[in-house]
């Protein structure tokens, strides 16, 4: 049967990489993700777990020895797959393949089966099992223990930076998703009392029930997506649900401080596990249109915007098609979810693996998908809606001739005609990844399930899907920051780093949501500076974190004696290392000024036409340089000591100590017994 799977899945590579001429069919994708995901689960996953981690079944975890009901709760491993899946897949599995199919298909399709299943499955595996055998200890305080005290404070500075940072600017997403839109508010809303009903019956009321309570959450979810419908269609209630932007913006920041300061049964756990119902149920209905549809690829292979000429981002294939892509293959994010609310919640060793390994799987097909959706409109479509007015133009027949010139033949007729069916004004120039994606997806699901009366449906339902994704992020992310805050203060005064005094969860919990509020509120009242301006720098953030989290780990595989198996680790470390130092050198120092931040400071510094905003605007350029200088110089740090410990440790020159917390056989493997 294994050999079957591996020839399907190479005919499917093989068909996606050499094939040229004629247009593929979207089919050849879905073949290619699912064999090298069953492949690389079935076989690496395994040989990771038993070789280079030898996970260990009697061994108690740090939910089952810590348990408090709060945040060391040891919950059932599909529940736990939900909430770790749900708080990962954010918006760059949905927005980042849809950017880089500027390039074509071809790129990122091989990058996000490549990637994810030697890199990114793998970092969040490891991480995972690291941190759960270290009592659920943070990155920040993994790194600090095991690689050094300058590493461990230069890891937490450059960390806790980034973070804020994403969290601030993924917040600011879900509100312009949602402002003026009371389908999405009202179903996203009904999500938290549907939320902390099924943790109090999961809990309470029918104890160990996962398969009832999931049959209830999702009729219930289902009754929300439908009554938002019904909402958005009856104006008297429309209203109650149609909100401004900072109304949005004031109601997030209570639920992200809710969401980290709450017991995680009440409602992190479930409602992530709710939200897994919507994901990875639309993502199994987009695979089952396109199964059904067997849509064609329109996008060729390969675009002429390789050359870094693109109109949609500046910037050759390599580095910046792994930069924009990601969280479809590897995401630093990703770490920090696994050594911060996941680790606190596995029960047995053996359950990191699927936790760990699977989830992010999971992630990378719903980037295959995304993929697909951007790359079955036709280019001047795909072209026309992620454009900036800057570059095609800022009237429909401006834009409309510009990439038709490219040799994309697209009509502002036609692009208003997909306007209205979807329900929109205008598709030209909506800029960002998600609109397309949610276009794409409307094409699939209408030409499948229901036909052209009902693409709108499925366009803004698409829409509400996106932000669905997003505040997943946002709500275990606050909870990761509040554990790294906690772990840093617990150096200062030791009850404030215990994750179960609740003095403490309240006041770091109110550090960490007024951090990213406040660039939350500055970009909704300024949206032409500050949390904007430092979208370019999310990319290279993103894979530096990645960085770190795959030194930690291959530093502790040394430290254990498996010094051969750290290639594992080892090998997607220098990868990423070669792409995000030339992706940061290009974005500081091209002279390009759509690459360089620098040179497009210094054109606008020469226009004959002064502002306050152009002065802004070259503030922030010049703000974004900085920051990607500093955090390069801080994991250069990093990289340093963590090599000059591995050759210590190799030669023997190195005393090695193992941080690991002491052995305790676990009642679940007894019970089992």
């Amino acid at each position: 049967m294994w050999l079957l799977v591996s020839a399907v899945g190479a005919l499917a590579v093989a068909t996606i990489a050499l094939h040229r001429g004629e247009q593929i069919n979207a089919m050849w994708l879905v073949l290619a993700a699912v064999c090298t995901y069953a492949i690389g689960y079935r076989f690496y996953s395994k040989f990771v777990a038993a070789r280079v981690l030898a996970l260990d079944p009697r061994r108690a975890t740090p939910a089952e020895r810590l348990d408090n009901g709060r945040d060391f709760v040891p919950t059932n491993k599909w529940v736990v797959f939900g909430h770790h899946f749900a708080a990962i897949a954010g918006p760059g599995p949905l927005v980042g393949p849809v950017l880089a199919a500027q390039f074509g298909y071809l790129p990122g399709t091989l990058w996000i089966l490549v990637g994810a299943v030697l890199g990114g499955c793998v970092q969040d595996f490891v991480i995972l099992l690291f941190s759960v055998r270290r009592d659920g200890k943070s990155l920040t305080e993994m790194a600090r223990s095991e690689i050094g005290r300058v590493g461990g404070f230069v890891a937490y500075i450059a960390i806790i930076s980034i973070i804020v940072i994403l969290l601030g600017v993924a917040a600011l997403i879900v509100v312009n998703a949602l402002k003026a839109s009371p389908w999405g508010t009202f179903t996203i809303a009904m999500t938290i009392p549907i939320a902390f009903f099924m943790g109090w019956y999961m809990r309470h009321l029918r104890p160990g029930k996962v398969l009832e309570t999931s049959a209830l959450g999702f009729v219930l979810v289902l009754l929300a997506i439908f009554g938002g419908q019904w909402v958005s269609q009856n104006p008297s209630l429309a209203r109650w649900f149609t909100f401004s932007a900072p109304t949005l913006a004031i109601a997030i920041i209570v639920y992200g401080y809710a969401a980290s300061a709450m017991p995680v049964w009440l409602l992190l756990a479930p409602r992530d596990y709710l939200s897994t119902f919507v994901k990875l149920g639309t993502i199994a209905l987009l695979a089952l249109g396109i199964i059904a549809m067997r849509p064609t690829l329109h996008m060729p292979p390969l675009t002429r915007f390789i050359d870094g000429t693109g109109p949609i981002f500046a910037g050759s294939v390599f580095p910046f098609a792994f930069i924009t892509i990601a969280c479809g293959a590897i995401s630093g994010f990703h770490s920090l979810i696994s050594s911060g609310t996941t680790p606190k919640m596995i029960r047995r060793e053996t359950e990191t693996r699927m936790v760990g390994y699977g989830a992010m799987m999971s992630e990378s097909m719903v980037a295959i998908m995304a993929t697909i959706a951007a790359c079955v409109l036709q280019p001047g479509t795909y072209f026309a809606i992620n454009s900036p007015a800057g570059v095609v133009g800022k009237t429909a027949d401006a834009a409309a001739a510009t990439i038709s010139n490219w040799g994309f033949p697209v009509t502002a007729a036609s692009m208003q005609s997909l306007a209205q069916a979807v329900g929109e004004q205008t598709l030209f120039n909506r800029t960002g990844g998600a609109p397309a994606f949610a276009v794409g997806m409307a094409q699939i699901f209408s030409n499948s399930l229901g036909g052209q009366a009902v693409m709108a449906i499925w366009y803004h339902f698409a829409i509400m899907f996106e932000a669905l994704f997003i505040l997943t992020v946002l709500d275990a992310g606050t909870r990761v920051g509040r554990f790294m805050v906690q772990d840093a203060l617990g150096h200062i005064w030791k009850p404030l780093g215990r994750t179960s005094w609740y003095p403490s969860i309240l006041a770091t919990s109110g550090l960490i949501v007024g951090a990213w509020g406040y660039f939350l509120w500055q970009g909704v009242k300024d949206p032409l500076g500050g949390i904007n301006s430092l979208w370019p720098l999310f990319g290279i953030a993103n894979q530096l974190l990645a960085i770190v989290a795959l030194c930690v780990a291959t530093t502790i595989i040394v430290k254990c004696g498996r010094a051969k198996y750290s290639p594992v680790t080892l090998v997607p470390l220098l990868w990423l290392v070669a792409v995000t130092f030339t992706a940061a050198w290009h974005k500081i120092f091209d002279a390009n000024p759509r690459i360089g931040f620098l040179a497009h400071a210094r054109q606008l510094a020469t226009s004959s036409a002064p502002s306050l905003e152009l002065s802004r605007l070259i503030f922030n350029d010049r703000l974004d340089a900085v920051v990607t200088g500093i955090l390069i110089c801080m994991v250069t740090l990093i990289l340093l000591e963590s090599t000059l410990l591995w050759a210590g440790v190799v030669s023997g020159q190195r005393e090695v100590k193992i941080k690991e917390s002491p052995f305790e056989m676990s009642k679940f493997a007894e019970e089992q017994a």
